[in-house]
């Protein structure tokens, strides 16, 4: 009889047990249970501050949560990025890294506080966009070959605005200073939007800007679009030539934008917003959006991010190195 009582009670013991355990799966949260916060590691009103708010606004209503930006500003997006390699990795805090936080920081700075390849997740890119060579209307310039032509009668005269020393904007404008063999002095600031605005007030004359901080205010004339960094033409201002096509082939000078979580996020979460994100950037309704600002979609696997990241490096430090930029 005790015998008995043991095994019925073993049995209960058991069958509780497995009821608690199922009642736990039934009321575990099912991701995302709360709102998400993506990191942009720059000022608002910038390329990738626009991006990320048109791709954030479109994962949130796919994912049931609000997508909150959190801009993060400084130190050419690498203060930001830092703090997202620091958060927790539990697909809550999510950063849009780019070309200059994941690819130029690596070659740029001496005493990079996070590595672009050990500290993160890639996920997918969502879009890439080509640099847009723009001018004050006060420069008396209206083509590339009257920039330079200009800048060339005044070595050193001229000022450009980046969005901070390290970052794409001046990589691109030290591209074509190499290539076209001219001395235009680089003044940076705290990210697009800034720069973007310096440049519109006349602070500085040129700017290398990327197109969806810049389009808007080509397309008004407040800013007078001369040349596009990308070899081809942009379907968002097809009367621009490239640098490429102006005199300077193989010119090429554009930007990716993607998304990156904290190293050690789970993978069943990775694979949910790898899904949810390239859905996003493929809808036909976001190609409106992106070519209003002079974006275009491009998804790529975290493999593939995976292999596209050290080529970039490589190929930034080389030019990081030439234009003799090493950041603390």
């Amino acid at each position: 009889m005790r015998k008995a009582l043991q095994v019925v009670t073993s049995m209960a013991v058991v069958a509780g047990c497995a009821l608690g355990a199922g009642t736990a799966l039934a009321q575990a949260p099912t991701y995302p249970s709360k709102p998400i916060r993506l990191i942009v590691a720059f000022p608002a009103g910038g390329s990738t501050d626009i991006i990320a708010r048109i791709v954030g606004q479109k994962l949130g209503e796919r994912l049931g949560q609000q997508v909150v930006i959190d801009n993060r500003g400084g130190a050419g997006g690498t203060l930001g990025t830092e703090i997202a390699a620091r958060s927790n990795p539990d697909g809550y805090t999510l950063t849009m890294g780019t070309t200059s936080t994941h690819v130029i920081a690596a070659g740029a700075y001496a005493n990079l506080k996070y590595d672009p390849l050990k500290d993160f997740e890639p996920i997918t890119l969502v879009a890439t966009t080509p640099y847009l060579l723009v001018l004050n209307p006060g420069v008396k310039a209206n083509t590339l070959a009257e920039f330079i032509a200009l800048a060339k009668a005044q070595p050193g005269k001229l000022n450009y605005a980046s969005a901070g020393t390290g970052t794409t904007t001046q990589l691109a404008m030290e591209m074509l200073k190499s290539a076209a063999g001219i001395d235009v002095v680089h003044i940076p600031f705290n990210g697009n939007g800034p720069a973007n605005t310096a440049t519109l007030g006349g602070q500085v004359q040129v700017l290398f800007g990327s197109m969806p901080a810049v389009l808007a205010q080509a397309k008004a004339g407040r800013l007078r679009a001369i040349a596009v960094g990308t070899p081809k033409r942009s379907p968002s201002l097809p009367d621009v030539p490239s640098v490429a096509e102006s005199g300077y082939p193989g010119f090429d000078a554009s930007l990716w934008l993607g998304f990156f979580a904290p190293k050690g996020t789970p993978a069943a979460i990775l694979k949910r917003l790898e899904t949810e994100l390239v859905s996003v950037a493929r809808a036909p309704e976001m190609k409106e959006p992106f070519e209003r600002n002079g974006a275009e979609a491009l998804t790529m696997t975290p493999a593939e991010m995976r292999k596209l990241l050290p080529v970039e490096i490589d190929k930034y430090a080389k030019i990081i190195k030439a234009a003799g930029i090493k950041l603390e």
